[in-house]
């Protein structure tokens, strides 16, 4: 079978395999039976989700080329979705800040050796995982706000070329980049790190070689076994957390693709008139213009 059979015969098979999904929820929603478990470890980085989510972007694509108006429309809304998290979880820099001041306090003027938080049925953990969950914090913000970032034209780039080159030029650049590089990437860290996370939350593991039946099979043997090591004896123990925060930014990552791809589309067609439109930057404020670009 050449390739190029094989894509329709996937993206055929695309819509039953949708079908099949939403009309049997409980084949994979229902966890109690474990067999649903593994078919979601299974189906959440199969051939089957990805040809499933490419032939709804496409349709989606063909649909906006025919009606730019329901294009635009999806890149608001993407462009919302992105700006939306990342205003939201920006503010776990702030709580960084606030519980790193409250371990100088609690560990240097009252010499406590832990943290208990709340009335009632406290929580309370060891100064040192309430240190090293500082980090959380800190993945949360790269990882959730990355496309945010994108949004608000905040990452570092290096222009070599793109300054220099015309307006429609730059929009095919950036619709080549949309879908030669930030959409494969996307797809290969939620690739690893989809199997990454279920490794470290399920035994017997499951690999990316497995295929359905292998791992159905496993399911009679099928445990929850949460990580919970830490690095030190007293420490974090909820690294899983971070395996999900991977998957999120790879699925994010991937829809802001979705956004960039629309929007450089339609620029490109509509002209210099349509730049930035219905485009959602964060602004200082009246007053304040000089110092936009500053932070």
């Amino acid at each position: 079978m050449d390739a190029l059979s094989w894509f329709f015969q996937n993206i055929f098979a695309a819509f039953p395999n949708f079908f099949n999904a939403v009309t049997n929820p409980s084949l994979w929603l229902d966890w109690s039976d474990k067999k649903a478990v593994m078919r979601v470890v299974y189906y959440g980085g199969s051939v089957e989700f990805f040809f499933v989510v490419l032939t709804f972007v496409l349709l989606l694509t063909i649909a906006g080329i025919l009606w730019r108006p329901l294009m635009w429309g999806v890149v608001r809304a993407l462009e919302g979705f992105a700006n939306t998290v990342g205003r939201f979880v920006a503010w776990a820099g702030l709580i960084m800040v606030i519980q790193q001041i409250i371990i100088v306090f609690i560990q240097r003027i009252f010499t406590r050796p832990d943290i208990a938080i709340g009335l009632g049925i406290p929580f309370q953990q060891d100064i040192s995982w309430f240190g090293e969950e500082l980090k959380l914090y800190n993945a949360m913000v790269v990882a959730l706000c990355a496309t945010y970032t994108y949004v608000q034209g905040g990452h570092v780039r290096v222009d070599l070329i793109y300054s220099a080159i015309s307006f429609r030029a730059k929009r095919v650049i950036d619709m080549f980049g949309a879908i030669f590089f930030m959409m494969p990437m996307a797809v290969l860290v939620w690739m690893y790190g989809w199997y990454f996370l279920w490794r470290h939350l399920i035994v017997p593991k499951p690999s990316a070689s497995d295929t359905l039946e292998r791992l159905l099979a496993k399911s009679r043997a099928l445990r929850w076994n949460v990580e919970t090591i830490g690095f030190s004896p007293n420490g974090f123990n909820a690294y899983f957390l971070f395996k999900i925060l991977l998957c999120a930014f790879a699925a994010m990552v991937f829809i802001q693709a979705v956004a960039v791809l629309y929007r450089s589309y339609l620029e490109f067609v509509e002209g210099e008139a349509s730049e930035n439109k219905y485009l959602d930057k964060d602004t200082l404020g009246e007053g304040e213009e000089a110092y936009e670009g500053a932070h």
